[in-house]
């Protein structure tokens, strides 16, 4: 059987199925028909062979079995299901249903948008009517009133009138699709500003809820329901949890301990939803307590830069109108968000009436005396001393244990089975009860498990394997503990005919993953050393502003009449060279020197002086032979 046969088997079996139920009066629809198909297959007691290929009397089996599943009456197990097939249907985060909500509302203006955008109006009527259109437009955008109020749409129509005039449609039909479109939504967003101001300053506002002041009271009082409603399931879970266990300890067959089971999951099930449902609303408290903050702040700002002015730039007060406009739509968005949370919490409690039916007060109070009713604070407020913590013993030696004061972020560890004992799941019959992290959280295989005590932790430690085989098989038997325990990657083996490994299975052997590392070459590429590169963010700067500063730069030159004539010259000169000369004799003259004594000049006694003088000198003959 080729895979697109085994897929269109698959399709046939739940859409027979559906029909079937639908023939009995029971509406089912295929993603919980898919579901069963896979629980049914899953239940060993079923005896479905996985491992070949189906026949005509293994589909028909099949079939029956589902149906007989699915109508089914007073069934916590069927009604589990049927609760988780609903919460994944109709529960998104807050923001995946947000940009739903947008696109959802986008789609539903595209008319209007389409027929003004591809307006091609040109008589004075055909223009007054687009502009009517605009003002629908801006209404059903903003949410701010209904388009056939008329008091609505006159105030509207001035608001849109004193930033867009009918003057300036000419400009607007000239624009493209896409500016059209933006222009729109920027109108959309200053007109919701301006009447928003208006309702704050007492000018206007018709049409216009106090959202602030409905979510101030809404979120309160859908606090309190969930809470509500959260304490009654947990009160049933102390109720029904004590039973299981004076059931295992006196050995009792009444009521069924199946259904007691089933109860304690169908409202473990119901406990976990209204614990998503409550986040999400304290979450919304925290989103308009911000939003509450902004928006006075933004009035205050309007009511500053405004102050009965008759003229304001626009560049001042637009930004704060569409801040204003911006604000006013999370509003809108906590009131869709709201509605949405209350109203899968009213759909959630059908789900939780078998076992209310089943297992009735006058059923159980004879059997509940006596009995103390703990609930999990107070069964893990038992084992939080020291004394309860598991020690280090030599047998753990492979295994590892964690606590708070030696592990980093301990209360952030993805918890196996949403923190529930496993040790509990495995012995005594799928009992859900919340394990106690204080104990000691045991670290196998990359998995975190918790337990509701010491001796739990080390009989568990002691053989992990057998005991998660057994959490499997229980949920094979309850294969709505799969989604409760996210189980999903245990059981993720079973596919769609269309995606298993081998065609007509609807099992295939799980992916073998191992550790596995490559070493390569460190430069197998021969390097190449830009000069030019700058790896200095400043430095990239520093050339950038130098190159645009050249830019701006001009170079001037100058020529006059007289340096039109005139040429460069240059000239070349050769220098004297030094020269010497040599005679064969050297002689020389020599002349006596002049000598004039004068005497009398020391000496005398008289007293006037008289000097004479001789003369020294010798001849020219004479210094010639002394000379010689």
């Amino acid at each position: 059987m080729s895979r697109a046969q085994a897929e269109s088997v698959i399709k046939n079996i739940i859409r027979e199925i559906a029909q079937e139920c639908a023939v009995k009066g029971q509406a089912v629809s295929e993603t919980l028909v898919a579901f069963m198909v896979k629980a049914v297959v899953l239940d060993p007691d079923n005896q479905f062979n996985v491992e070949r290929t189906l026949t005509k009397d293994d589909v028909q089996k099949l079939i029956k079995t589902c149906v007989d599943r699915l109508l089914m009456s007073a069934s916590p197990s069927l009604d589990t299901i049927k609760m988780q097939v609903y919460f994944d249907m109709n529960y998104t985060n807050r923001n995946e249903f947000l940009e739903e909500h947008k696109r959802v509302l986008e789609s539903r203006l595209q008319p209007v948008m389409r027929e003004i955008t591809d307006s091609r109006a040109r008589t004075r009527e055909e223009l007054e009517g687009l502009y009517r259109k605009i003002v629908s437009c801006v209404l059903l955008r903003s949410g701010l009133g209904s388009p056939t109020d008329i008091s609505v749409v006159r105030e509207a129509t001035a608001a849109l009138q004193s930033v867009f005039p009918q003057t300036e449609l000419g400009t607007f039909m000239s624009l493209t699709k896409r500016d059209k479109e933006r222009q729109l939504r920027e109108l959309t967003q200053i007109v919701t500003g301006i009447r928003l101001f208006n309702k704050e300053c007492g000018k206007g506002g018709e049409g216009i809820d106090n959202l602030p002041s409905i979510l101030n009271e809404a979120i309160p009082s859908a606090t309190m329901n969930i809470e509500n409603e959260l304490n009654s399931t947990r009160l049933f879970i102390s109720r029904y949890t004590a039973l299981v266990e004076r059931q295992e300890a006196e050995l009792l067959e009444e009521p069924e301990p199946d259904m007691l089971r089933q109860a304690v999951i169908n409202c473990r099930q119901h406990e976990a939803f209204l614990k998503v449902l409550l986040n999400d609303v304290v979450v919304a408290t925290d989103q308009v307590n911000t939003l509450e903050r902004d928006l006075r702040s933004v009035l205050i700002q309007l009511q500053n830069t405004i102050q009965s002015k008759t003229a304001v730039p626009t560049n001042q007060v637009y930004p704060k109108f569409i801040s204003l406009a911006k604000i006013w739509t999370g509003f809108q968005d906590e009131m869709v968000l709201l509605s949405v949370i209350s109203n899968i919490q009213a759909n959630l409690e059908p789900f939780t009436r078998s076992h209310k039916e089943v297992l009735q007060d006058s059923v159980l109070q004879p059997l509940l005396t006596g009995l103390i009713l703990r609930t999990d604070e107070e069964r893990i407020a038992e084992t939080s001393g020291l004394e309860g913590r598991v020690e280090h013993a030599p047998h753990f030696k492979n295994l590892e244990f964690l606590f708070p004061e030696t592990t980093r972020n301990f209360n952030q560890l993805p918890l196996q089975y949403k923190g529930f004992c496993g040790y509990s799941i495995a012995v005594h019959d799928r009992l859900l009860l919340p394990g106690n992290p204080l104990v000691g959280v045991l670290r196998y295989k990359d998995h975190f498990f918790c337990f509701t005590s010491k001796e739990a932790a080390v009989k568990f430690a002691a053989d992990p394997d057998r005991y998660i085989a057994h959490i499997a098989e229980a949920a094979k038997r309850s294969p709505e503990l799969i989604q409760l325990l996210e189980l999903h990657m245990q059981f993720s083996t079973i596919t769609p005919y269309g995606k298993s490994a081998e065609p007509g299975h609807m099992i295939e052997k799980p992916l073998t993953k191992r550790d596995s590392g490559i070493q390569t070459e460190v430069h197998p590429i021969e390097s190449h050393i830009d000069p030019d590169y700058e790896w200095n963010e400043w430095e990239m700067r520093r050339k950038a502003i130098k190159l645009a500063n050249l830019r701006t730069r001009i170079t001037h030159s100058v020529q006059t009449d007289g340096s039109n004539f005139r040429r460069n010259n240059a000239t070349q000169i050769y220098l004297p060279k030094t020269q010497d000369t040599q005679t064969k004799r050297e002689k020389g003259t020599s002349v006596p020197k002049p000598r004039v004594f004068i005497a009398g000049l020391r000496g005398c006694k008289s007293q006037t002086t008289e000097a004479y003088k001789v003369d020294l000198t010798l001849d020219v003959d004479t210094h010639n032979d002394i000379c010689d």
